[in-house]
């Protein structure tokens, strides 16, 4: 009889600790946004500064890519490799401006909001001045360009037709923060890379967990005392 309270018990704290965990690695909600890349060779870099504070050299690739993303760690990339020397084949340097590739990537049907179709994938060949910033460059080949209240960029070439880093349900995405990639200003990380919203049990998961614990090791000190 001892044997059988105890491993119900223990299967009772079991479960409870099994239903904290579940709780805390629950589907959270992700954030609909222009991501901002950097070309390097045949791949892509999340950038670590905003579009207005990049000032790419001549022969640079940057990319942007309109997805729902928690963070760096899950962004989708723009789906097209950064070929300078393709997007650029018929412009040619000249003396007093740069060449900046765009590679501009509107995403999926599935990233898209409710009632519009992304447009399809496309490059292009920025010239400007040689200090120019990449929101510079961008907006000399991507206009319209839209803009919230903080700076943020909503829209590329006008899409998408509404919203601005919208909360997005049941995606299984963290928490954000303001974007430099979705940013034209100061910031330079990307929708928050602390970590603190991963799939991974949250602070108070993991409270509940010990407090579970505790009351577990308490019943089954009083089992005991009992039955002694």
């Amino acid at each position: 009889m001892r044997r059988t309270g105890r491993a119900t018990v223990l299967l009772v704290v079991l479960g409870a600790v099994l239903t904290v965990l579940g709780a805390g690695t629950a589907r959270a909600d992700g954030y609909r946004y222009w991501s901002f890349w950097e070309g390097s060779g045949t791949d892509w870099t999340y950038a670590t500064e905003g579009p207005s504070l990049a000032r790419p050299d001549d022969g640079a690739v940057q990319g942007f890519r309109f997805s729902v993303s928690e963070d760096s760690q899950d962004s989708a990339k723009p789906r097209r490799s950064p070929g300078f020397a393709e997007i650029c084949a018929d412009t040619p340097a000249e003396d007093g401006s740069k060449r900046v590739a765009l590679v501009i990537d509107p995403g999926t049907a599935a990233d898209a909001p409710a009632g519009e179709t992304p447009p399809a994938p496309r490059t292009a060949c920025a010239r400007v001045a040689p200090d120019a910033s990449t929101a510079e460059a961008l907006a000399s080949v991507a206009k319209p360009l839209r803009y919230n209240s903080d700076a943020l960029l909503c829209a590329i070439s006008g899409y998408p037709g509404s919203g601005c880093g919208e909360q997005v349900s049941g995606t299984g995405h963290g928490t954000p923060a303001a974007s430099a990639s979705a940013s034209p200003a100061e910031s330079a990380a990307g929708p928050d890379d602390s970590g603190g919203s991963g799939g991974g049990p949250s602070a108070g998961a993991l409270v509940g967990v010990g407090a579970v614990l505790l009351l577990g090791i308490a019943a089954v000190v009083q089992a005991r005392r009992r039955r002694g």
